[in-house]
This record gives structure tokens, C-alpha cells and sequence, in this order.
């Protein structure tokens, strides 16, 4: 019998596998599906992961090549987790091998061994004594040891910059046999004792039958909707469920939108439990990253927090699931594989048979209908923890009314009140800057981004003016470029504005911005939210960043400078992305004894939107949404796609997608595919961004099936078009944003 051929999949956008030779000098029961072997591609090496064996292949034999080198005794990614990916590169139709690229950390997609790395640990020998008589003469030998003492499972080669000791202390203390070492894996030592460090909170009767919900579905898949009012206790309800399911031997994944919440998240877990907790997200090393990876897979670790990529995290032992702030944008990565990690989860809890908890205060629709609908378990929490009670809205009409920085009288005046009683209040306004554009007072320039179809925004502690699309950078001119006079005015108000206007108005308490340019560095946001909790009176300025999961007790008082900006827009789930921005921000005020208060300035106070919102609630906005989405047979009614294309010259991608829409037209006809429509192609709503001159097509079905039925075929055509290489193009499944 002839050898067999390894079939494998590249990181490479090729929808397509790749086959081999197997390795001189490796048996066949060694190649084994998900193991990676180095194999040479083009005129260098990569690689690739072994997704089967077959017995012939289209390659002439002449041209088959042999891969370099098997790097894996056992495949690194268990079989459901291959699965999963085998699963996401079907669904969002994106190249196999990207998609295993993806689920694996950095170093191991380079090559590094899948093994747990093994370091140097110091140890004190057991007659090791801080009066030994030989370390009177040496103080530094003395403290090494002191320090190395306080650490019974030895102290690594890591952590002895920390600890501040020197390479010439502890070769002394091993000279004097007070010192020994020895390698071993930086796994933590398992817990000892009860899981519980500090006790659980008392629950109320909506949490116990969530708890008790979601407990009964251990060892089975379920997929619940936690749907809880802002401070209605949500995070208790998790915490016990993570206890439930530590005691049970299993360990738990929990996805949450934002790296900012990273710190605050593991700092809470950290309070409630003896375990093992690793954190996932892009800010660590990559070997922080692969060390984590490797302690989840391996069962060493017994909580894994992490963003949307930790969903393609190994777990030996998986027991449940929980995706926090379920609604957010963050979950849906917009580049390369654009997967959606809350749709995975479910996915992912049903391959591997265990619980998914879904929670928000302000569930998507798409949730919303899957509760309806039976798919999901609807589980609500109505009441505030504590009897704190839910905070009083308040909308400020602005017509006519001056406004400074974005600020009006009435709501400086309500701000001062809140202030004078000791109390802080969160001004929110979701830009960022100084100001959203550069205007000439005389002939009516406005600065422009040059890459793009957007203006630029001013940012005057930098003095730059930025683009928040392609990143440009300039600086502010001194005359207007279009007819030379030097009366510039920045236009309209962003965080930086507010702040310093705030200031001006209120000089005796701190004003605190929370933005992403004010928390770039490390550490600053742990600053920030140290200031504010310890609950002296101060105002809190910032964008969506302060409206996710933060827990301000002294905070009364949320004033949202300018809430109409979703109320017309082309996006379809643009009026739902504001509802759920307004409820989030708003869920920060009263949460503890002290009722809160929401001022919203607006200059459509009447809009029977904001109106329904703020006097009914988000689940009667929820339940109109929907309505209006089933009479336009939109999402979660309908199944979008979109393929987007884009181009360094006008018009380009737009004949590249008529060609590509004439293809779909055909299979449609071919393949009978009743009720998928073609809408475009059109310019999109940002025709230019980053130099390229963009395009798209909509494909929107009633049905998911006849849609997956079109996109394979549809893509292989597609990627043998003429200006298939002179193009970018991707497709995006399931779109979150149409532009």
C-alpha cells in the first residue's frame, strides 16, 4: 500500500486544502487529524494543521512535496474545539486554515512546542536559617533568603526581578547550602479547602430561580437569557452559578466585551474565590497568552476570563459558559474571521454539551426572539439589588436653549445641586476629542480627512486634528487653507470640550475623563476608577467606556449631552444600539442607597422613541423593535450577508461586484433558491476610507438555509473573477454594521 497523503490546512485566505508527503521518518500512526506539522509553501515555511489522510491526490506526483517536520505528539486542540472551528469556517464561510490560525495562540502558530514551559525555582533548603551565623557579614544574602522563605512552592526565575534579587545573593546562599533549585512548570498548585474565600450574598426570589434555572441544565446543553435591569444583580447570579459548577470538578468560561473590564472582573473573582484564574485578551505577551492557553487546556486553570477570542479556548473539563453584556458590538470581530463570539458560545455549549448563559440589561433583539421563541430559556431579574430603586428619567429639551461645550443651563444647574450634596455625577457624550470638526468662520471650510469621506477630529491637548477611521494625524493649520484667514473655530463638543468646560464651571471638584485617549497608557484607568471609588464628590466624564459594567455607588446623577444621534440613521440597528447605550449609562446612577436621577438633552424631547424608552422601558422599546423588524423582514426575521469590496480607484469595486451579483443571479436561478434577494451593489455610506474606494452587495434571505445553500458556491466562483486578485473583497455572515 502507497503512503498516505496529508491533506492540511494553511493560514492562508485560500478556501482550500493542501496536500503532502508525510515527514522522512514518521509513521503514519503518528499523523493523527488537528497535529501540526512545518511544511514548506512558496519559498518559505509555515504551519499547518493535519485535517486528513487520503490515499490519492490531484497533485501530480512529481510536484508533491513533503512536509518538513510533525511538531505535535497529540493535536494541541481537543476534538470538540476542532469541531468548533471545522463548524465557523463552514458557517462564515472564511478559509479553514485562517480559522485554525485564529483559535491557536500566536507561538503556536509559529512552532512553539504545545507543553508547558519549564522554569528555574528557588527553594530554601530545609536547615536554610535567617540567624545562620554566615549571614551576618551579608545582609543582601539575608533578605534574598527572607524573601524566598515567605514563598513555600519556591519563587521563579520570573518573579526574582520583582522580588528585586540578585543573580550574585542567591549564588552565595547556594554556595552555602541555604539555597537550592530545581525546573519544574509554572502550573499554580491546585486549591485546598473550600472554593469560597469570602461568603456569598443572600439572594432575592428572581436570582434563586435563576440559579436553581441554570443548575438543573448542569451536564446538558441550555441556552438561558439572563435578562436583569442595570444593578439587578447579575453578577451574584454568575458568581454562584462559577461555585456550583467548581464544586461539581468543572471549570467555567466567561467571555466579557471589553479588555477595560479585565482588571475589575478578575479583581471580583479573585475576592469570591480559591481558584485558579487566568485571564485572555490582546494586551498580554504572547507567552502570557500561550502560558494561559495551555493552563485552561490542560485543567490547571479553573475560571478563564476573556474578550470575544477567548472562545476558541481549550477547557479539559468544561462545565458552563457565561457571556456577559450579551448585546455588545465588541462580541463580532469586523476583520479576517468575522465571527460572532456570542453566537459560538451557543454553538460551542452544544458541541460540548454543557450551559450557556447569556446576560444583559439590554439583550439584542436577536435574543430577544431566540427567547421568544423557545430556543433560549428567558430568565429575568426585574428588582435592584439591595432595594436600591431604579434611577428617574428626565428629558431636557434644548431647542433654543444656549448651549455651552454641549452643556445647558438647567443641566449645569442640576449638576451643582448634585455636587454641593456630596454626590458625583457621570456626564456622558460618545466622542471623543476636543471637538468633531474644524470649521472657517469666513467662507465655511471644514477640515476633511484626506483618505477618507469624514472630517477630522480636533484634539487640542495634542493639537492634532485625527481621523477615527484611517488613523490620519495632522496638525491644525494657522489660516484656512480655502481663503487664508485665520478665524478657525472648533464645531461642536467631544470629551476633551466638556472636560475643560466642566472645569471652568465647577473648579472645586475633579473632573475625571474616561475615554480611550485619557486610559492609553497602562494603569491609567485603574487610577481613574480608584479616584472615584473612593466617593468623594467629583464628575465623571467620558464615552461608552463608562457605560459597561462599572459600579459607581456615589454616582446620582447621569447627564447624556446629546441623545439624538441615533434616532436617523441608515443602519437599521442604529435605534437599537442607542436604546441599549441609553439604559447602560443610565444604569450607573442610584445603585446604592441614594436615588439616581438621568437628564437627557435632546432636541427631540416628543420622539416617540425616547419617550417610550424613558417611560416604559427597554423591554417595551424591545417589543416595538421587533414588531417594526418582522414588518420589514429584517433581522432577527431575515438572514443577511455582505459582501464588501474595495479598490484604489472609483468605480472598481463596484464593477468587480456587478460581476460577482450577476454570478449569484445565476445560481439563484440554477439551484432554485426561492426568497434571497440581491440588493445593490451600491457605494458604501463611507465610499472612501483609508485611500480606497469602497463597495457592497446585500444577500438577504427569509430562511437561513437557501442563503448557506447560495455562499459556497457562489464564493468559489467569485475567487476565479478577473479582478478577484486586484480587489480586496471579503464577506461578512450575519453583519452587524451595513457600511
Amino acid at each position: 500500500m502507497s503512503a498516505p497523503i496529508l491533506r492540511l490546512a494553511l493560514p492562508s485566505p485560500l478556501r482550500r486544502l493542501f496536500d503532502y508527503r508525510a515527514p522522512e521518518g514518521v509513521s503514519g500512526a503518528a499523523l493523527q487529524p488537528g497535529v501540526r506539522l512545518r511544511v514548506p509553501f512558496g519559498k518559505r515555511s509555515v504551519i499547518g494543521i493535519l485535517i486528513e489522510r487520503v490515499q490519492h491526490s490531484e497533485v501530480p506526483e512529481e510536484k508533491l512535496r513533503s512536509a518538513e517536520a510533525l511538531l505535535d505528539a497529540t493535536a494541541p486542540l481537543p476534538a470538540p474545539l476542532f469541531q468548533l472551528c471545522l463548524w465557523t469556517a463552514q458557517y462564515y464561510q472564511h478559509s479553514l486554515g485562517d480559522t485554525l490560525n485564529w483559535a491557536l495562540p500566536t507561538l503556536l502558530r509559529q512552532g512553539e512546542v504545545a507543553e508547558v514551559r519549564q522554569q528555574r525555582y528557588w527553594l530554601a533548603t530545609p536547615h536554610a536559617r535567617l540567624d545562620d551565623p554566615r549571614l551576618e557579614r551579608a545582609p543582601r544574602q539575608r533578605e534574598a533568603l527572607r524573601a524566598i522563605t515567605q514563598h513555600p512552592h519556591g519563587v521563579s526565575q520570573e518573579l526574582l526581578a520583582k522580588l528585586q534579587l540578585n543573580r550574585a545573593s542567591l549564588e552565595g546562599l547556594l554556595d552555602k547550602g541555604l539555597l537550592r533549585w530545581e525546573w519544574r512548570s509554572s502550573v499554580p498548585p491546585r486549591h485546598q479547602g473550600s472554593w469560597l474565600v469570602e461568603p456569598e450574598l443572600n439572594l432575592n426570589s428572581q436570582q434563586r430561580v435563576a440559579v436553581e434555572a441554570v443548575r438543573a441544565a448542569f451536564g446538558a446543553f441550555q441556552a438561558f437569557l439572563l435578562a436583569g435591569v442595570t444593578g439587578s444583580g447579575k453578577t451574584e447570579v454568575y458568581l454562584q452559578l462559577i461555585h456550583g459548577a467548581l464544586e461539581a470538578g468543572k471549570q467555567v468560561l466567561v467571555l466579557i466585551p471589553e479588555i477595560n473590564l479585565s482588571p475589575q472582573t478578575l479583581s471580583r473573582f479573585e475576592r469570591r474565590f480559591n481558584a485558579r484564574i487566568v485571564l485572555l485578551h490582546s494586551n498580554l505577551t504572547d507567552r502570557e497568552r500561550l502560558d494561559a492557553w495551555l493552563a485552561a487546556r490542560d485543567g490547571d486553570a479553573d475560571i478563564v476570563i476573556g474578550t470575544r477570542s477567548a472562545i476558541f479556548t481549550p477547557l479539559k473539563r468544561p462545565g458552563l459558559i457565561i457571556v456577559d453584556e450579551e448585546h455588545d458590538g465588541s462580541y463580532k470581530q469586523q476583520e479576517g474571521l468575522r465571527y460572532h463570539a456570542r453566537d459560538l458560545a451557543v454553538v460551542r455549549g452544544r458541541m460540548e454539551n454543557v450551559p450557556v448563559l447569556l446576560g444583559s440589561a439590554t439583550p439584542s433583539l436577536e435574543s430577544l426572539h431566540n427567547a421568544h421563541t423557545g430556543r433560549y430559556a428567558l430568565l429575568r431579574l426585574d428588582q435592584r439589588a439591595g432595594g436600591a430603586h431604579a434611577p428617574r428619567f428626565l428629558r431636557l429639551d434644548v431647542k433654543s436653549r444656549p448651549l455651552e461645550a454641549g452643556i445647558s443651563a438647567p443641566l449645569q444647574q442640576a449638576i451643582g445641586q448634585t455636587l454641593a450634596a456630596g454626590q458625583q455625577v457621570l456626564v456622558f457624550l460618545n466622542r471623543r476629542g476636543f471637538a468633531p470638526t474644524l470649521l472657517c468662520h469666513d467662507c465655511g471650510w471644514i477640515s476633511q480627512c484626506p483618505r477618507c469621506d469624514a472630517r477630522t477630529t480636533l484634539h487640542q491637548r495634542h493639537n492634532e486634528l485625527r481621523c477615527h477611521h484611517c488613523g490620519h494625524v495632522e496638525r491644525p493649520p494657522i489660516r484656512c487653507p480655502q481663503c487664508q484667514h485665520v478665524d478657525l473655530r472648533p464645531v461642536g463638543a467631544g470629551t476633551e470640550r466638556a472636560e475643560e468646560r466642566l472645569a471652568l464651571l465647577f473648579p472645586d471638584y475633579p473632573v475625571l475623563r474616561v475615554d480611550r485617549d485619557s486610559t492609553a497608557r497602562k494603569g491609567s484607568l485603574d487610577r481613574l476608577l480608584d479616584t472615584i471609588h473612593k466617593g468623594e464628590p467629583c464628575l465623571l466624564v467620558g464615552t461608552q467606556m463608562l457605560a459597561k459594567g462599572h459600579h459607581f455607588p456615589r454616582v446620582t446623577l447621569v447627564a447624556i449631552l446629546d441623545a439624538d444621534g441615533g434616532l436617523f440613521s441608515a443602519d437599521f440597528r442604529a435605534s437599537e444600539r442607542m436604546a441599549q447605550l441609553i439604559v447602560q449609562v443610565a444604569g450607573r446612577a442610584g445603585r446604592a442607597a441614594e436615588p439616581g436621577r438621568v437628564i437627557i438633552q435632546t432636541h427631540l424631547a416628543d420622539h416617540p422613541l425616547l419617550v417610550q424608552l424613558t417611560e416604559q422601558g427597554y423591554f417595551a422599546f424591545a417589543e416595538q423593535a421587533l414588531a417594526e423588524r418582522r414588518a420589514a423582514a429584517l433581522p432577527p426575521f431575515a438572514h443577511l450577508a455582505l459582501l464588501r469590496a474595495e479598490a484604489h480607484r472609483p468605480g472598481q469595486a463596484e464593477a468587480f461586484l456587478d460581476l460577482a451579483c450577476g454570478h449569484a443571479e445565476q445560481l439563484c436561478q440554477q439551484l432554485d433558491l426561492a426568497g434571497v434577494e440581491l440588493l445593490g451593489p451600491i457605494p458604501s455610506p463611507m465610499e472612501r476610507r483609508a485611500g480606497r474606494f469602497r463597495a457592497q452587495l446585500l444577500i438577504q434571505s427569509q430562511a437561513r438555509a437557501p442563503l448557506h445553500r447560495l455562499l459556497g458556491p457562489w464564493l468559489e466562483a467569485i475567487e476565479t473573477l478577473p479582478g478577484a486578485r486586484s480587489v480586496r473583497w471579503s464577506l461578512d455572515v450575519d453583519p452587524m454594521d451595513l457600511y
